[in-house]
């Protein structure tokens, strides 16, 4: 029994292989047409069906979502002069609230697109739709511009309210919901050459940037200041030290809140209010914190504890504010979960060693008054006038 388990697990997963790879091929549509090529793309549970005719340049496509719901639209587009959703000309699939399907197609002009029903770059004589067992299927023929055969493509699917499409969600698959394909070879690729590229590395470098400046090097910076200078070694190297790190984290972070200025603007109708505002804050906040430098008091100046409790207080609200924006960002970027659990790591890491030297210098400091009391046992008392 043992040593016939193994082989019959393996043939097991292999049909269960076999049948996912072939459903695409295998798909019979209500109106019996058949296509010569199909494709199962990457993301969405979606597939694109099609047949080329390089006689006329037209292409007849299905495009099938599965796990549709009442109240739903999807979408399918090819974006003839760019990459990505600004620019698609999409057929879309509406489903009503009694499961009926409304087909038309869409020229997305911006981020803002409502959807709403308007002719393409190029002609789409035939376009409908039906809704068959939760799969959404649109089918159309379309007269492909300029005699060209291949095109980058967006696919996409969200929600309906009143009636109207409504903004899809920002997830990992949603965003990443675009490639290439050649109707000619039959060629497809997911997010190939610079379809959506440009803008992730963008999204990914804001993030490394921030998650390090902020979120890393501010707190390091703090503990520097909280911690050397209690060592009377370390006078006045704990200084240049906390100066180092905190100006170069505001530098690293600047950068990384002007990449977020750029992806805000580029991204019209798409709204992160609350990372949006802390980052604001964050980034005024440390703005002021450095200019304040230039007007620190010295230390025997009577406003210097004046200066010392706005300059804390300024200090701990940026880096509570910033490892808040940092898990803002994940939940923003959803990257894989490997990144923000090394992120946890590291603040783990950060606040088991501020513990450990929060006591050590505690335990110094009361060392120290300990040994001031028996140096100097009077301290002011009983001394002649």
């Amino acid at each position: 029994m043992g040593k016939s388990f193994h082989p019959i697990f393996c043939i097991f997963l292999s049909l269960l292989t076999i049948s996912y790879a072939q459903d695409c091929n295998t798909y019979k549509f209500s109106n019996n047409n058949v296509y010569a090529t199909c494709i199962t793309l990457p993301v969405l549970n979606s597939q694109l069906h099609w047949n080329y005719h390089p006689t006329n340049a037209t292409v007849t496509v299905a495009y099938r979502q599965t796990g549709v719901t009442n109240s739903q639209w999807v979408a399918w587009a090819l974006n003839v002069g760019g990459s990505g959703m600004v620019g698609a000309q999409a057929l879309v699939g509406l489903v009503s609230s009694n499961g009926s399907v409304q087909a038309y197609s869409s020229s997305v002009t911006g981020y803002g697109t409502g959807l709403q029903p308007t002719r393409l770059s190029f002609d789409v004589p035939r376009v409908t739709a039906e809704m068959v067992n939760g799969d959404v299927v649109i089918y159309a023929t379309l007269v492909l511009p300029s005699g060209r055969t291949s095109f980058n493509q967006v696919w996409q699917v969200g929600p309906v309210s009143d009636g109207a499409p409504s903004i899809h969600q920002m997830g990992s698959a949603n965003r990443n919901s675009v490639g290439t394909v050649d109707f000619a070879t039959g060629q497809t690729s997911a997010d190939s050459g610079n379809t959506g590229g440009s803008r992730r590395r963008r999204r990914n470098t804001h993030g490394v940037l921030n998650a390090l400046s902020w979120g890393v090097m501010m707190p390091l910076g703090a503990m520097a200041a909280r911690y050397l200078k209690v060592f009377k070694a370390a006078n006045p190297a704990w200084f240049y030290i906390h100066v180092t790190c905190q100006a170069s984290a505001y530098i690293i972070g600047v950068a990384g809140w002007a990449t977020g200025l750029k992806l805000g603007s580029d991204s019209t109708g798409i709204q992160y209010d609350t990372h949006r505002n802390i980052g604001i804050a964050l980034f005024t906040l440390g703005t002021i914190q450095a200019f304040a430098l230039l007007l620190r008091p010295k230390p025997d100046n009577k406003y210097r504890f004046y200066w010392n409790i706005y300059h804390h207080s300024i200090g701990y609200t940026v880096i509570l504010l910033s490892i808040i924006n940092v898990f803002k960002g994940f939940d923003i970027l959803d990257p894989e979960k490997k990144w923000k659990k090394a992120y946890i790591g590291i603040l783990i890491f950060l606040v088991v060693n501020t513990l450990i030297l929060e006591a050590y210098t505690w335990f110094i400091v009361l060392k120290r008054k300990q040994e001031e009391k028996r140096e100097y046992p009077g301290n002011g008392y009983n001394q002649s006038a």
